[in-house]
Order: structure tokens, then sequence, then C-alpha cells
């Protein structure tokens, strides 16, 4: 069974998810702030850490900035803020699910099953490197180069790229996107992939409006563009 770490300074929601989570039978840390929350997480290295977006210090994003420079652990936020924006800002840096307060405790297990159902090296058989002629994917390392510069990508933006990839001079739509990169069982807003599509043009694109490489197929999806070597 997976082992969880909630970082949330609230006492009556750390105690309310540590119970509905044990009774699950999963292993469950509790932080009460940033600095702890990061503590525990090296230490223990959980499968997934449920967060607060509002936290004293040190907020939600800032840790979650920090968590994707280390790891691709799933992480589901946790936020009082109900603005399309806020939950947006945290799909994009890199979250892999939220839930907005007040919430059901049961939603919530439900939220961590999907999630950890995932599989995020579901394409890691594949070629160790890709090599295009601008543009080469190393998967064993987890490191993209353009023109020989390596472009630094968050977990999800690498994995993103990985799969348009693999899948050279193809349309992939949203949902099958989705599916390969958030999984079956996401519950978010489509959406998302317009965001971090956005994000991997900023780092990837000489000229993020005209891309020559990630390119937007209206009405069906994206695809990638080079010609392999």
């Amino acid at each position: 069974m997976a082992d969880i770490l909630i970082v949330d300074d609230e006492e009556n929601i750390l105690n309310l998810v540590e119970a509905y989570l044990a009774a699950e039978g999963y292993i469950v840390y509790k932080a009460s702030d940033g600095k702890q929350g990061l503590t525990l997480f090296r230490r223990h290295q959980p499968n997934l850490i449920i967060l607060d977006i509002m936290l004293p210090g040190m907020d939600g994003l800032e840790i979650l900035q920090q968590l994707r420079r280390e790891s691709d652990v799933y992480v589901l936020l946790l936020t009082a803020k109900s603005e399309e924006t806020d939950r947006i800002v945290g799909l994009t840096v890199g979250a892999d699910d939220y839930l907005t307060k007040p919430f059901s405790p049961r939603e919530l297990v439900a939220r961590v099953k999907a999630i950890l159902r995932r599989d995020r090296s579901a394409s890691r058989n594949e070629d160790s490197i890709l090599s295009f002629p601008c543009i080469r994917i190393d998967s064993q390392r987890h490191k993209i180069w353009r023109d020989e510069q390596e472009v630094d990508l968050t977990a999800l933006e690498f994995k993103l790229l990985k799969v348009l990839a693999l899948h050279s001079g193809q349309v992939l739509t949203r949902e099958q996107l989705l599916e390969q990169v958030w999984g079956y069982d996401f519950y978010g807003d489509e959406r998302v992939v317009d965001v971090h599509i956005g994000r991997i043009r900023q780092k990837l694109e000489h000229d993020p409006v005209n891309p020559k490489h990630v390119l937007t197929v209206r009405s069906v999806g994206y695809k990638f563009e080079d010609e392999p070597q």
C-alpha cells in the first residue's frame, strides 16, 4: 500500500484526511507547514502528497515548484480558492490534480486512488533516446536538448513532449494526451493540456508564437514535427 504525505496548516483537516486514508490502509505522514513537509518528503519519499496551497511562510505553489525540481511524485492540491486561474496555476506548476475546500473526504480518497492507478513509467520501455534534426530526448537521463542546448522541462512537460515525439507527425487529441500523460482517471479540465503545451513552447521553441515543433491542429489536438535522422 502507498505512503501519503499530507501538508496542511489546519489540524482538523490533517486529522480527518489521515483517518480516512488510514482506514483504506495507507501509511500517512503529516506536516503543518512547508518546511516540515519538504523534510518529511525527503525522509520518507511518499508515493503521493496532498498539499494545501494556502500555507504560512512557504505556500503550496512554492513547495510544488521545489518538489518538481527533485521528483515527479504525485501531488494533489487542496485550495480554499475557487477561481479557475488558481487551479490552472497549480496544474501548470506540475500538480496532478486538485480539490477545492470544503471537500468530501470520500471524494478525496477516490481522487487519491485514481492518481495512484496512473503509471508515470508507461512509456519507459520505448527507445531510450529519440533523435531528430533539432531535438534530442534522453528518457533514461530525463533530458531534452534543442540544437545541442539543454531545455529545462518539468516532469509533466517532459512526459507530454516525449509522448508527442513518440508519435512524430501524428495528431493526438487532448483526450489521448490526457490518457497517456495524466492517466485514464484524470478528473480535471482537459484545457490543462493547452497550458502545458504553452509552457513547453516557451522553453523549446525559438519563437513560441510561431512554433516549429509542437504544432496545433485546429479543432483536433497537437502534433510534433521534426523529421527523424
